[in-house]
């Protein structure tokens, strides 16, 4: 299998800035206009970000119909989702530094590949036990399509260009939820529950044609880590004793806790509470969808170069604490009695200010790792799911009728974020260019002073 595509190759000229060695602490390699990525490669970046969400939000639609085809209970059914998520959470661990070791584009291909067979057998899974066990095979092998994305971005670009790339492809990915849903009930028209992973197959193989076409290798092999299982064992536990990548993980993690406890609760707290229709609740969804995105494009095209990152996201966690004690505060009846209009208002600014919190924080964080950009994506992936994954269950804790819990839940998760950005990464500090995490010669990442 070909190390290059045949339409991008990365580029790595050496300047001043470039590490005389591995185990320099100097950033990146200045980056050349060769090593841009063009619009179609852009395209492909947020296509393979988009494709977890599309995974998992395509399949809403046909969950009651896989319940009676399969003949299982509503719980059980429900652990396709789990056993998918699951997959793309632990699956990151694994693929992240394997691209370290071995590069981008053979890991990706290979895991897309097996995305592609596992998502096929999916729609024609006979039960619900092995439709399960082939969602978490699904979820294992899409993983490689977030975590080597990020990793990818991190090759090419450094800095504030970073920050603003991780914009543009909120613009493709932060889509991906508004759309899937859509698509999933537009297939069910005319097809069955089978028939939305069929589609997912078909977008699978979209993907994996045009990764191989266009997508060339972006981590050339003097930069790639050596070692074992032990050695990336070893560079994740370097890379999480390093204090400032920690907090950014961190509070990024959190902030995404706030995002996956407002996708849980929001059906609920919406139609049950406020009576709703799934059509006003649908619209409500895509437009605090489309907030993300434009704040994510102000953040990208308007402040990202004019105005810090630190101070970016620090502007973004106080707005999604203070919409988060608003909620709290609306739910627990401080405010009286109030109606669908407040409440949608509190979600909309909360969901917005996202756009300004996780592409700041996956940047921030990226920027200390050049040596080991796999393995940081990964970190910052499993721990977004599995806080989310976390956090979820728990908006449903007191049952369907109050959205205390769900509003609990928002600003716990936020005050977290909020402290683990000031107490482990500590902006105030942090006014010269971000240094990066040292790699010895061996490819073993030694914990941060």
């Amino acid at each position: 299998m070909s190390e290059r595509g045949p339409a991008t190759a990365a580029s790595h000229e050496s300047s001043p800035e470039s590490p005389s060695a591995p185990g320099t602490t100097a950033p990146t390699p200045t980056l050349t206009a060769a090593r841009r990525t063009g619009l179609l490669v852009t395209l492909v970046l947020g296509g393979l970000t988009a494709l977890p969400p599309l995974s998992m939000d395509m399949y809403l639609p046909a969950l009651p119909e896989v319940t009676t085809a399969l003949d299982s209970p509503a719980a059980t059914i429900q652990l396709t989702l789990t056993a998918c998520l699951a997959g793309m959470a632990l699956g990151q661990l694994v693929i992240g530094p394997m691209s370290d070791k071995w590069g981008r584009r053979r890991p990706l291909l290979i895991g897309m590949v097996v995305y592609v067979l596992a998502t096929a057998i999916c729609a024609l899974a006979p039960t619900a036990e092995l439709l399960i066990a082939f969602r978490l095979l699904q979820g294992l092998a899409g993983a490689a399509a977030i975590v080597i994305a990020r990793a990818v971005v991190r090759d090419l670009y450094d800095g504030v260009e970073m920050a603003r790339f991780f914009s543009t492809l909120m613009l493709i990915s932060g889509s991906a939820p508004i759309i899937a849903p859509l698509i999933g009930g537009q297939v069910m028209r005319f097809s069955d529950w089978r028939g939305v992973f069929l589609v997912l197959t078909g977008v699978g193989v979209v993907l994996t044609l045009t990764v191989w076409r266009t997508l060339g290798e972006t981590l050339p092999p003097e930069r790639r880590q050596t070692g074992g299982v032990g050695a990336a064992l070893r560079t994740m536990r370097g890379l999480l004793g390093d204090r400032v990548f920690a907090g950014y993980t961190l509070a990024g993690g959190f902030a995404f806790a706030v995002l996956f406890s407002y996708i849980s609760a929001s059906p609920f707290v919406v139609q049950e509470i406020y009576g709703a229709s799934p059509q006003t609740f649908s619209l409500l969804f895509g437009l605090n969808s489309v907030g993300l995105i434009v704040v994510g494009q102000i953040n990208g095209k308007l402040l990202v170069g004019r105005v810090s990152l630190d101070k970016a996201l620090a502007v973004g966690l106080a707005v999604i604490t203070a919409a988060s004690v608003a909620l709290l505060l609306m739910s627990t009846g401080v405010f009286g009695e109030v109606g669908l209009v407040p409440v949608s208002a509190g979600l909309f600014v909360l969901m917005s200010a996202m756009g300004l919190v996780l592409p700041n924080t996956n940047a921030q964080a990226l920027m200390r790792t050049p040596y080991a950009a796999g393995s940081a994506s990964a970190l910052l992936g499993t721990s977004s799911f599995l806080v989310g994954a976390v956090a979820s269950p728990l908006v449903g804790i007191a049952g369907e009728d109050t959205a205390v819990p769900m509003a609990v839940v928002q600003l716990a998760c936020s005050l977290l974020s909020v402290g683990c950005f000031l107490g482990l990464c500590r902006p105030w500090q942090n006014s010269g260019p971000a240094q990066a995490v040292p790699v010895p010669a061996s490819g073993q990442l030694p914990g941060a002073p």
